[in-house]
Formats: structure tokens, sequence, C-alpha cells
């Protein structure tokens, strides 16, 4: 789970007894604007009481496969959700060679099983009302499968579910097609800046470290065979690696003695989750330029290696995060789009998993205006640094975090993903109960304190997507300029 806004949704017995929601001023970003000019009413109330909650506790069992259940009943609406989190069966652990392989595994789930073809379990999954997805994406160390739907179908909607779970088929036809459609990603994805900037960034950062790939090649995408995908899916996905949660309208006493018996031909296998090494941060500055000729903006991102989710410094390093890039109400927002008509919008944010993920910054500028805008990236980051947060912006940022917090239990599915997210970090099962008066403890002190410690300009990675005739000389400022073109490929200064 990363640090950026939530999305995950709402629950019962919600207390809020106060909620500062703040707005922002869009201005023409084409035009230059005064300090001055950016005023700020303050005129709305604001309670200083802090937002109290008590989400849900689900029940926890354990089948006897090993598979963890997480169940939440709610019987406000006739609805049922479930997500499984298959630890084990991502990206992280996927060979060098084929990239793409718990990617592709997890989309050809829908495509067909023993009994099903794709067209089968489309109409079945209209017919029932019901929706299924299945995921796994780069960096993850899971695969995710999730689905909902009435609860007066429940179980047609969850047999679908577990037939693509487990019966998928991966029929060759349906394989093909999913690979042109990818290798014509695989084309497209190299016009688009913010793939290139990600691409060079993520090996930057993480270096040897798997997490440092976001794509699939050309040559792994042709070497993915129906077999291929059945040994990663056999060998993967295990029971006693999964968390299953089940949020809505079912009843416990009857759900797990189903649960026993829909499951009971997932058979428990001797594979475990072995993480690989953790990434460290890079030791000195690096300035990355991507060629791409004739560019009009300049993509930049910035930043290096920071926290896992359960480090105690997640919490004071979304404050400062919150501050310095979160959204319209940030400082790199307001310095380079409304005061300074740079951009459209600039921000930050961090991820935050079972292994350290970096903090990153980052925008799209106007190519005649990259000089100035390395400036101000560096101005903030060294403001934010040197100089405590005011108590009035210190307030405000807090406050939004935990507003943002609040509006996602707005969502029927958010004690679903607490639940889930409790369970795979360990927390103390009143974690999300307490998050919001810990978020509102951060003082000046803590955000000046995580950001001397994770934001550094002397070891900072940089990434510019760009004209290189006209802005290599601007990143030469900053240090030696290693190039690279659009393909990839390092080229010669």
């Amino acid at each position: 789970m990363t640090v950026s806004r939530f999305t995950l949704k709402s629950i019962p017995a919600i207390v809020i007894l106060a909620l500062g929601l703040c707005s922002a001023v869009a201005q023409d970003p084409t035009k230059a604007n005064d300090a001055s000019k950016v005023e700020r009413k303050n005129r709305a109330p604001v309670s200083k009481d802090v937002l109290q909650v008590r989400l849900p506790k689900p029940v926890e069992a354990t089948l006897s496969n090993g598979m963890t259940v997480l169940i939440i009943e709610d019987h406000r609406l006739p609805l049922v959700s479930i997500q499984y989190n298959i630890s084990g069966a991502g990206p992280l652990f996927e060979t060098s060679e084929l990239p793409g392989l718990a990617n592709i595994t997890a989309q050809m789930l829908r495509e067909g099983t023993k009994t099903r073809n794709s067209l089968k379990i489309a109409q079945d999954t209209e017919s029932l009302g019901a929706s299924l997805s299945a995921t796994s994406g780069f960096g993850s160390s899971a695969a995710i499968v999730s689905a909902s739907g009435l609860s007066d179908n429940f179980d047609q909607w969850f047999a679908l579910a577990n037939d693509i779970l487990l019966n998928p088929g991966f029929p060759a036809d349906e394989l093909n097609r999913l690979k042109q459609r990818m290798k014509l990603q695989l084309r497209q994805q190299r016009t688009n800046p913010g793939f290139l900037s990600a691409e060079r960034f993520n090996l930057a950062v993480y270096g040897g470290h798997p997490a440092a790939t976001i794509s699939a090649t050309e040559a792994a995408i042709d070497g993915m065979t129906p077999e291929r995908l059945a040994i990663w899916h056999r060998d993967r996905y295990a029971p006693q690696n999964t968390i299953l949660g089940i949020a809505g309208d079912v009843k416990l006493s009857e759900l797990v003695p189903k649960l026993e018996k829909w499951l009971a031909a997932w058979k428990k296998s001797d594979v475990q989750e072995k993480l690989p090494p953790n990434p460290t941060a890079a030791a000195s500055k690096k300035i990355i330029l991507v060629d791409r000729s004739n560019s009009v903006q300049t993509s930049i991102v910035m930043g290096n290696i920071a926290i896992d989710r359960r480090d105690p410094d997640y919490i004071p390093l979304s404050v400062a995060n919150d501050v310095i890039g979160g959204g319209p109400t940030g400082r790199l927002f307001i310095n380079l789009r409304e005061e300074k008509g740079y951009t459209y919008g600039a921000g930050s944010g961090f991820t935050a998993l079972k292994y350290p993920g970096p903090w990153r910054a980052a925008s799209d500028v106007r190519t005649e205006v990259t000089d100035g805008a390395m400036t101000e990236f560096f101005h903030e980051i060294g403001r934010l640094r040197d100089e405590p947060v005011p108590a009035e912006e210190l307030e405000e940022a807090k406050r939004s975090i935990v507003a943002g917090f609040a509006l996602s239990l707005e969502d029927p599915d958010s004690a679903l993903g607490y639940a889930i997210t409790q369970k795979i970090y360990g927390f103390p099962q009143d974690y999300w109960d307490t998050y919001p008066a810990k978020i509102m403890a951060v003082n000046a002190e803590d955000v000046q304190g995580v950001t001397r410690k994770y934001i550094n300009p002397e070891n900072i990675q940089v990434v510019a997507v760009g004209d290189a005739g006209k802005i290599k000389a601007i990143m030469e400022k900053y240090g030696p300029v290693e190039m690279y073109d659009v393909e990839g490929k390092k080229l010669e200064n």
C-alpha cells in the first residue's frame, strides 16, 4: 500500500467529530502569478477535535488448507465483496528472463477454465450481476483476485470466482491475442514520457532489486506459453500464503463451513514467500536524461529509496509528503503551478510495501522553463529540510490526510481493504482506529526529522525526459549526466 490518497472503502460505526476540508484555487498555468495573489480565506469553520472512528473488527479463521479468512458482516445492503491476496505470486519473484509472467498469469485467469471459455465466463458474470478481476502489478509480491455481487446469489458468483482462480485453462488462442495486445502496448509506451521517466527512475533507485522492472519485454512475451503460465500458477498460487477477505451481507456461522467445502480442492503446498534482499538508498546523486527529440515538455521525477510500510516513520513521512507535494495544497503545486505557471500540476508521493520503496516528486513542465522548475524543486526540498513547517500549514496538512481517510470510509469495501492491510503487515487491532490521532500528533520537529533522513539533495536520483538539445546543459548544473534514448539504450555524451 502506498501513501497516496486512500482508496479503500466504507464501514459502519463511524463517528465523525470534526473534519476540516481544504480547497484549492485553479488558475491558468500559462500565466505566472505573484505569490501575493494566491489568497486563502480560511473562512470554513474547522473544529480542533480529532476524527474518532471504530472500524469493525473482522473475525479471523484458518481453513484446513492453511488459508487465512477475514470476515466482516455488514447487513446494511445486500452486497458482498471478496478479495484473495495471494502472497508469493507477484512479479517480485519472477526470473529476469520472463518479466511479466505473474501479470500475464493473472490476466489469463478470466480467459478460460477447464469448463468455461472466456465468452462463457463473461456471460455468467453478467447474468449473475457480479464483477471479477485479477491483477498482479510490477513490484508487487502478490496476485489479487477480487469479486463482488449480490448476497442473494453469493454462492453462484463465488463458485465462478473460485473456478477462475483454481481451474484456469490458459487457452493458447486467448494467450496469443493477449500477447499481440501487449506487444502493441510495448511500442506505444515508448512514446509516453511518463513511462520513460518511470522506467529510468525505478532502475536508478532500485538497482538490481526486482522492483526495478516495470514492463515486460518482447522476448519475454514471446516466451510465454500456456505451460509456463500453468507452472507459475501451480507453484505460486498456494492457500497457505493467501488471505481471503469477505465483507458484506453474509452470516459467519454459515460461511466458514461452506468455505471448507468449496475450497477443499485447493491443497496446501510447501512454497513460502521469501522476499529478495531489501533495496537501499543510492549513496550519491545521479542525473539521468532521456533524449526525446522535439519534445515540448520536460518530464521530471526525482527521489530515492525511503521506507517500508511497517516503519514507524510512515506516519510522519506521510505528513511531510503532504506538506511538500500533497495535491493542490502542497508546496510544489502552489509554487510550480499557481505562482510560477510552469505546469498544470506538480506533486510527490512514496511507495511503502513489504520492502522499502522510494519517495518521489514529479512534474511535467514546458521545455523553456525546465531550468526554473529544477531550481524550485530543490528550493522546496531545501525549505522542508531546513525550516520548521509553520503551525497553520502543518495543521492543514494533517487535517487533509485525516479528511482523505474519512472520505475513504464512504466506499463500501474499505473495511475489507483495511482489514487485509492490517493482517498483511501485522498491525495491532486498533491500528486504523488510532490512525487519525497518530497523524494529528505529528509535530514540526517530526516532519523536519524524516525529511532530513529520507529526502537528501546529496544522493537524490533525478530523471528528466525531454529534448536533450535544449535541456542537457541545464541538467549538467546538477551533476554529470547519463543519457539514454527512448528505447533505453545508453548514449555517449
